[in-house]
């Protein structure tokens, strides 16, 4: 079912163009009272919320979200402030109850346009480029889209350095070390059984190493000690110094 925006002049609806947007779609409240605060917020003579109606993002101010969590939500309390609505509310037509004029609208015909539920406004689209009814709605709507776009690409630069780490595995490294012939087949089937441990926990401060750990590095040293070399000093991997790694790993 087609999820429209229910304030006066929103077209909103719910689609891909809006979700790219970032406009999200909220219900009115159970709680009897904030429900009626909300349908007077709106201004729309004789609206009652039914339980499909909802509103859209854009008539809430951006400190109304709490978006901490996977899903966008409004905070306890929140009521719809941000409207572009007429200088007076929107009034039904007057009836007129004299048996001519009765005779004269029931000889009309019916226009199906016009019989629109008033949950389910159509959509127009020509609103995609409506601005906020103020100055400083629109600076607050495009604060919030440039947070946004700062925050995806935080998480895309935290992607992309995860994934080159998840790269740094002793398996990856051990292949070329065997390439280069700084390791034989037998050093690296030894250090086979350490191939999934992850090289940069050997950087991380105060990082207490593991049994894996302890022994993939004594191996190498040991046993590899021109590969240990190699890796330590051209590839600049956070392995001990030579002189302080027993005290290290101790």
């Amino acid at each position: 079912m087609p999820v429209f925006c229910a304030a006066y002049g929103c077209n909103n609806r719910r689609s891909v163009l809006t979700k790219s947007r970032g406009i999200t779609f909220h219900k009115f409240p159970s709680d009897k009272g904030l429900r009626r605060q909300w349908e007077a917020a709106l201004r729309r003579e004789g609206f009652v919320a039914s339980e499909s109606s909802k509103l859209c993002s854009e008539h809430f101010k951006p400190g109304d979200f709490d978006r901490t969590g996977q899903i966008v939500r409004l905070r306890d309390g929140t009521t719809p402030s941000v409207f572009n609505l007429p200088c007076h509310p929107q009034r039904p037509v007057g009836t007129r109850n004299t048996n001519t004029s009765r005779e004269a609208e029931e000889s009309q015909p019916l226009d199906l346009s016009l019989r629109v539920p008033e949950s389910e406004p159509q959509p127009n689209d020509d609103h995609s480029y409506a601005l906020p009814d103020s100055p400083s709605h629109l600076k607050a709507r495009l604060s919030e889209a440039l947070a946004r776009v700062q925050s995806l690409e935080r998480e895309k630069e935290n992607a992309i350095a995860r994934e080159r780490r998840a790269k740094k595995t002793v398996k990856s490294l051990l292949e070329d070390l065997r390439e280069k012939n700084l390791i034989n087949e037998e050093l690296k089937e030894r250090l086979d059984s350490h191939s999934d441990l992850q090289i940069d926990l050997f950087s991380k401060q105060d990082h207490e190493y593991t049994k894996d750990q302890r022994e993939f590095v004594l191996t190498l040293h040991l046993h590899g000690p021109k590969a240990y070399s190699y890796l330590r000093d051209s590839l600049h991997l956070p392995l001990p110094h030579p002189h302080t790694l027993q005290r290290r790993l101790e």
